[in-house]
């Protein structure tokens, strides 16, 4: 097997149990080794305890953390530097992509915009982005 290409480790954070479980299916058959959890504060867990995966599908409205708290954690504490961090939520307001925009997310995908298998494409584009930017 080519070491290359390893299953990339796709972290969903998302509280809403059937778009947990429609992107975990999607993912999970585009290959990707799939974990997921449903709230900010079980992801934050899940990664103060060592867990580092390749990407991050942060949902921004769920209850306790946040998708932004979550992310604005992430980068004070500089918790897996070398993810790729991906807004995946329905809110589209002007304010919240700027915010995710400061804390330099590397894509913002609006879930009413995009149907499941135009989101595994988005996310393959946005890490190879980030990833050939990343070794250049």
């Amino acid at each position: 097997m080519n070491p290359e290409k390893k299953k990339l480790n796709i972290f969903i954070i998302e509280d809403d149990k059937f778009f947990l479980d429609t992107y975990a299916l999607k993912f999970s058959k585009s290959g990707y080794a799939v974990n997921y959890a449903s709230s900010g504060d079980e992801a934050l867990k899940r990664l103060h305890e060592g867990f580092s995966p390749d990407i991050l599908l942060v949902d921004n409205i769920m209850p306790g953390l946040t998708g932004l708290d979550l992310i604005t954690i992430i980068r004070k504490e500089n918790i897996v530097p070398n993810a790729t961090i991906i807004m995946l939520t329905n809110q589209n307001a002007p304010s919240d992509i700027d915010t995710a925009r400061s804390l330099k997310v590397d894509g913002y995908i609006v879930k009413a915009m995009a149907v499941p298998s135009e989101v595994v494409i988005e996310v393959a584009k946005i890490y190879a982005e980030r990833t050939a930017q990343s070794h250049s």
